[in-house]
């Protein structure tokens, strides 16, 4: 009986996984029918789109000859399943970032021209692009683990079915996720530096100026980094949750089936909650990040409702293990992750957010110069820090205390839960930022201007908002899987405590190593925006020398080089970082041992976590301290501490959208490898 019950739950989950896929669908078909503006818009637009499609074609090429070799190896090695697992991961995370990037481009045009009718058209569609990408997001996620676990029920002879395979379903998105936000973040900060050092600095030229012959390859950027880089790590993020859930339920409850189903009945109740919830997203007056909150609350609000409801029928009598975990604790496992979610909001908005000290004092410091405005950013970075750690430990004591580490992967679970609402709040950013870019290149009035500036303001801070949710859930995730190695490693032995020690030196080595992997990880990152920054600028030097008449408007630049520069730069960088996080875990654990292996899960998760949290808060109020000069404060536009504010802004780029983000799928792909390998080293 309690197999066709959970049969029936599964089979549930996925057909609500595929209504979140055609409600993407019909919000595309939508937006489609939308007017698109002018011929000048749309020969911009669809310069965006051709360098963004360009792009992604050339990133997976590189990827899938990557994937392939991997794949051969997995399935040499571990067998057809496991690479199939791999195989669907991959495609299935390539395919939500594709999917994100090409509404993206689609909805930029059309918000644009709604722009010409006011604040509330432009904030509505930019709202259904970015929802878009939320809803694909969550739906094929939920979809891939859930039917891939229903895949493997099918051809196993034993119930429930042998889940190591899911581990590879992991790596897969794992590996798109890393190069898509690593190659996107080095594409997008490139070109938006580059493009900014020349024309903003050195010709004092505005941004997104259609003289500038880097611009169409900055606007291609937001979409490649913060549209379908965020997607493929959210995408990541969600199934390494579910995955490393549903097999720690099973190491921890090797009796109890359902707790295998709960996390996946967990995501299917939050993609319904998510459908009510963005219904709730509704402009009144100017306050735009209120209309987003209200989305957010009402999902969160629908989202407990359901746990409690789905909690109560699975576990009626609780968990037995050594000792009972009742279903109240359960679902207060759930809360915990809501609640985690709401306080990273709250504290990323406190440090990047125009309307609080840390922004201001930024501002104020760049009154006095460069240099001042460097060391307040940097400070402000550190100390962005604490109040996430000390949020994310109590949510890990408390949820630990609970329901063990069964609960840990439930609040992490439930956190990963509100991907669908939350990417929604989160591309809305690079529509809004891409929308404001076709109205300045094309010369529309200022008051149209006035409304794409309000709602990039807003974007800013929301993808900020949505970096912060992806840093923490990914290192609950990360912890989650660090328990499941542990548990693996367990196995026959009286406590996991046997495997770690710090008196062990293999285990403080391997702690050493693992803290220093974020720190080469972000370096290499931000060397390589580096290289392709300079590369861009020189073109963009080269084409104001060369080409006469593009400062007075009477030649147009050549963008498409720009963009070609750019994308080949982005596509050679991303590479080294990538096999260095692949191979680590892998040369550690085999020339080390699996203690030294999981120090060094330990000390990456760690220092990962400060690292990411740092750059990305701190990149953010950068960014919004210049945006706070240029209203009109201390000085306003091309005052000095404007030019300081520009500095501040430019060092802060690849610090938020390049090194900071990319540092998630890398501590994943880590704990994955090394959950993979983990047989062969017990």
């Amino acid at each position: 009986m309690i197999n066709f019950i959970l049969t029936y739950a599964v089979q549930t989950v996925i057909v609500i996984s595929l209504l979140s896929i055609f409600y993407g669908l019909f919000l595309t078909w939508q937006i489609l029918k939308m007017p698109r503006g002018d011929q000048k818009m749309n020969s911009i637009a669809d310069a965006i789109a051709e360098g963004a499609t360009a792009y992604l074609t050339r990133q997976y090429k590189v990827v899938s000859l990557i994937g392939v070799v991997i794949a051969l190896l997995l399935y040499f090695i571990f067998g057809l399943t496991t690479t199939l697992g791999f195989l669907m991961g991959a495609v299935f995370s390539a395919i939500a970032g594709v999917v994100g990037m090409n509404v993206a481009v689609r909805s930029n045009i059309r918000t644009a021209q709604a722009a010409k009718k006011g604040l509330n058209e432009a904030f509505s569609l930019a709202f259904s692009g970015g929802s878009v990408t939320g809803f694909m997001v969550a739906g094929l996620a939920l979809l891939a683990v859930a039917g891939f676990y229903t895949f493997l029920a099918a051809f196993s002879k034993n119930s429930p079915p042998n889940l190591q395979p899911m581990i590879a379903l992991g790596f897969g998105s794992s590996l798109i996720s890393v190069f898509a936000r690593l190659g996107g973040g080095i594409y997008t900060k490139s070109a938006d530096v580059g493009t900014d050092m020349v024309g903003k600095i050195e010709k004092g030229i505005p941004e997104d100026d259609p003289r500038n012959p880097g611009v169409i390859a900055d606007l291609v950027g937001d979409n490649v980094g913060d549209d379908a880089g965020m997607a493929a790590d959210l995408f990541e993020t969600y199934v390494v949750t579910a995955v490393a859930a549903m097999i720690l339920g099973r190491l921890s409850f090797p009796n109890t089936q359902t707790v295998i189903v709960y996390p996946l009945l967990i995501g299917a109740i939050s993609i319904l909650a998510s459908l009510l919830g963005a219904k709730f997203v509704r402009l009144s007056g100017q306050q735009i990040m209120m209309a987003l909150y209200q989305g957010l609350t009402a999902t969160a609000l629908f989202s407990l409702v359901g746990f409690y409801l789905v909690t109560k029928w699975l576990f009626p009598h609780g968990i037995y293990a050594q000792k009972l975990i009742s279903g109240n604790n359960l679902f207060y496992t759930s809360v915990i992750g809501i609640v985690l979610t709401y306080g990273m909001v709250i504290i990323t908005e406190y440090f990047t957010s125009k309307k609080y000290p840390p922004v201001k004092k930024i501002a104020q410091a760049s009154t006095t110069g460069h240099g001042t405005n460097i060391i307040a950013g940097l400070a402000n970075s550190m100390k962005s820090t604490l109040s996430p750690i000390l949020l994310i430990s109590i949510a890990i004591l408390v949820a630990y205390h609970w329901a063990g580490l069964y609960g840990v992967a439930m609040a992490a679970m439930s956190m990963l839960s509100l991907t669908g609402i939350v990417i929604s709040i989160d591309a809305f950013g690079p529509i809004t930022d891409n929308a404001g870019g076709i109205i300045e290149m094309t010369g529309h009035p200022e008051k149209v201007r006035r409304v794409t500036d309000a709602l990039d303001a807003v974007g800013n801070t929301t993808k900020a908002v949505t970096k912060a949710y992806a840093i923490a859930s990914a290192g609950l995730a990360a912890l989650v899987l660090f328990a499941s190695y542990t548990q693996e490693l367990g196995r026959g032995l009286k406590t996991v405590a046997d495997n770690f020690s710090l008196s062990d030196p293999t285990v403080l080595v391997g702690l050493f190593i693992g803290g220093a992997l974020p720190y080469i990880f972000a370096a290499l990152a931000m060397e390589s925006v580096g290289k392709a920054s300079m590369a861009i600028a020189n073109e963009v030097r080269r084409q104001f020398k060369e080409i006469k008449g593009i400062l007075t408007g009477q030649k147009k630049p050549e963008y498409g080089r720009a963009v070609d520069i750019v994308t080949k730069a982005a596509i050679k960088e991303m590479i080294m970082p990538t096999l260095i996080t692949i191979a680590a875990p892998i040369l550690v654990g085999f020339l080390l041992g699996s203690r030294a292996l999981g120090g060094l899960l330990v000390g990456s998760i760690i220092t990962g976590l400060f690292v990411a949290i740092s750059m990305t808060t701190g990149g953010a109020a950068w960014d919004n301290a210049k945006k706070y000069i240029e209203e009109g404060n201390f000085g306003g536009k091309g005052s000095f501490s404007h030019q300081a504010a520009v500095t501040g802004d430019t060092v802060g780029d690849p610090y938020k959208d390049t090194a900071g983000p990319a540092i998630n799928p890398m501590i994943k792909v880590l704990n994955i490898v090394a959950l993979l390998i983990a047989p062969f080293l017990g």
